[in-house]
């Protein structure tokens, strides 16, 4: 089936400095995104188009649904368990104390309600800090993969088998695991040239096609298994950091960009960088699952 998109809506122009972790939560009729630089979490109803913006404490790199209004977040140094709606914490769960230098970054559940997630450098330099971590439903945490730059995705083909990023080597690699998350096969799946940007965020498909944003390259493009570029959306922003699918019929994706490293030119030709998009597509994407857990 061939590949078909609108062009891209903005849809709250948020100028974000750095928008990432988008999460469509179905029952709520909403997408949520963060800026993790600002420390925001960004809320918009598209039934109602009622918009909220929740302020935390830390830089957040992604969000995760558990149930009703309790999700989990990615802080700098931290998992937090908390109610959105009440603000109340539910539980913290302390990340790398031994590497006061990192954040988390980007972070998704696999089919099964697994959570996984990226750490990386906070100073953004060329240190091999971060590493995969993966938090199962009884809070125990692995290291699954480690010696990454800039760490980004992960997006699941199964509950073994996905794509993970690191944007700074440009490199989108496969990785399959055993039932113990021990990594029995990595490669690189694709590799970007300079003129295309950086890997940054994933998503993919019902047909298993993989959506890509590209900082710094203005565009998302779609492989299928085989590593093919089959499709290209083109962004009125440069650095499109995150997508996910939701809307009706889970057909819509939801992207997320950033005004962080443009200079005024950059700034002039990519007016609406920094805003959340939406494409409306021919596609449905799979539903993120919620982090599989039981509040008390």
């Amino acid at each position: 089936m061939k590949i078909v998109s609108s062009e891209p809506k903005v849809i709250w122009n948020t100028k974000c400095i750095l928008g990432e972790g988008t999460l469509w939560v179905k029952e709520h009729n909403s997408i949520y995104f963060t800026d993790i630089k600002k420390k925001k979490i960004f809320v918009l109803n598209t039934k109602n188009n009622k918009k909220k913006i929740i302020k935390v404490d830390k830089e957040i790199g992604f969000i995760a649904h558990i149930n009703k209004n309790n999700f989990i977040l990615g802080l700098k140094g931290e998992l937090r368990i908390v109610n959105l709606k009440n603000k109340k914490k539910i539980k913290s769960i302390k990340i790398e104390k031994e590497i006061k230098s990192n954040r988390i970054n980007d972070g998704k559940t696999d089919p099964s309600g697994k959570l996984w997630f990226g750490t990386m450098d906070y100073l953004e330099r060329n240190i091999k800090t971060g590493s995969l971590y993966c938090l199962d439903k009884n809070f125990n945490l692995k290291k699954v993969d480690k010696n990454y730059l800039v760490t980004n995705g992960p997006a699941f083909l199964s509950n073994k088998i996905f794509y993970h990023t690191d944007s700074r080597l440009k490199r989108i690699y496969k990785i399959s695991v055993d039932k113990n998350l021990k990594i029995l096969k990595k490669k690189i799946f694709k590799k970007f040239n300079k003129n295309l940007g950086s890997p940054d965020g994933m998503t993919i498909d019902i047909n298993k096609n993989l959506w890509v944003c590209h900082f710094r390259g203005a565009q998302i493009s779609v492989f299928n298994t085989k590593g093919k570029k089959i499709h290209i959306i083109n962004f009125p922003a440069k650095n499109i950091t995150n997508c996910t699918f939701g809307g009706k019929n889970n057909s819509e994706i939801f992207v997320t960009s950033a005004i962080k490293s443009m200079n005024k030119s950059d700034k002039k030709k990519y007016r609406h960088s920094g805003a959340l998009f939406k494409v409306k597509t021919n596609v449905r994407g799979k539903l993120q699952k919620k982090y599989n857990i039981k509040l008390c």
